[in-house]
């Protein structure tokens, strides 16, 4: 039985990763802060590790007698000075390459993300070469960016890198549950008509993607895309969603411009006042909202076997039979 960690194992990617692995044979180290949050994924196949991505001897234990190694563990919002950023998503992941190395991982599975693409323009069936160099649009890209860049140091440990697309799902604590604020306090951004295409993953799906790298046969720094491969417009996930849940939809047309000025002018006062939480509009969330993003996952496909095991519409009506319960 070959043992895995996986770290931000309480996280919400975390939890269906652990329950992936566990159900597929592996014997998991779920490596985590919350401790009362850890203890409840414990089973006979699955053992707590309480521990910190800051600090370095926590994952040098935590990878002794392990055979392979998932990190999806990471600071993802998108906004926060960038020393915290640093600290967890750069200096965690070569704490966790160090880790590795020192105890012989036959195989290590990096969750980054494909927010490193993110540019003001359209851009369809994005390839994982297309990635930029810098991108200084936000701390957690440049983090996530000077992360993947460590992998080349590390010849020595066999890794696989994923870029998983708008993670959704049951625990989900960003997208939807977003979206759904904002369509009760002031409406539904739209620009345009809405038909901006966008890539969302159903959390299930992502988690499947990651056993399968853990068991793909060549891991030697290659990238991934992961998605649904359904490319959606904006407004129809939207109302697909809204409509399951039985909430009224309401739209405000917002001129680009407008909204570019003000995703600007918000994130300057931030950063300069030295403001506490994120602004209410980022220029990331604005070019999610005006551009179509779509991204090529042919590789996975091929390389990985990847299939997606849930659909979009089948992953929202989880959702809202879910939410429907509390």
């Amino acid at each position: 039985m070959k043992k895995v960690l996986v770290t931000g194992a309480t996280g919400f990617l975390g939890k269906y990763v652990v329950e992936e692995l566990s159900q597929s044979g592996y014997q998991v180290r779920a490596f985590g802060r919350n401790r009362k949050m850890g203890q409840s994924l414990e089973t006979s196949t699955v053992a707590f590790f309480q521990g910190d991505l800051t600090k370095q001897e926590d994952l040098a234990q935590a990878c002794q007698e392990m055979d392979m190694v998932v990190h999806a563990g990471a600071l993802s919002t998108v906004w926060g000075p960038w020393e915290d950023f640093y600290q967890t998503n750069v200096l965690g992941t070569k704490y966790v390459l160090d880790a590795c190395r020192e105890a012989g991982i036959q195989r290590l599975v990096y969750v980054s993300s494909p927010s490193i693409y993110a540019a003001p323009r359209d851009q369809l069936a994005i390839k994982e070469s297309d990635a930029p160099q810098e991108n200084n649009l936000n701390n957690y890209i440049r983090s996530k960016l000077a992360s993947e860049k460590l992998f080349k140091d590390y010849p020595d440990v066999p890794s696989i890198i994923l870029r998983p697309r708008g993670l959704f799902g049951i625990g989900d604590t960003s997208i939807l549950p977003r979206v759904l604020k904002l369509s009760q306090k002031i409406g539904i951004p739209l620009i345009g008509a809405g038909r901006q295409l966008m890539d969302m993953t159903c959390v299930e799906n992502v988690a499947l993607a990651i056993r399968l790298a853990l068991e793909a046969p060549q891991a030697s720094g290659e990238v991934y895309n992961i998605t649904n491969g359904e490319p959606r417009a904006f407004k129809d996930l939207i109302e697909e969603t809204l409509r399951g849940l039985g909430y009224p939809i309401t739209y405000r047309k917002v001129p680009a411009p407008l909204i570019s000025v003000i995703a600007s002018s918000l994130e300057f006062l931030y950063r300069v006042l030295k403001l506490k939480g994120e602004p209410a509009l980022t220029r990331y969330t604005y070019y999610l909202l005006r551009y179509s993003q779509t991204l090529d996952i042919s590789k996975a496909e091929r390389d990985l076997g990847y299939r997606p095991r849930i659909s979009i519409s089948e992953g929202i009506d989880q959702y809202v039979q879910d939410y429907r319960k509390h």
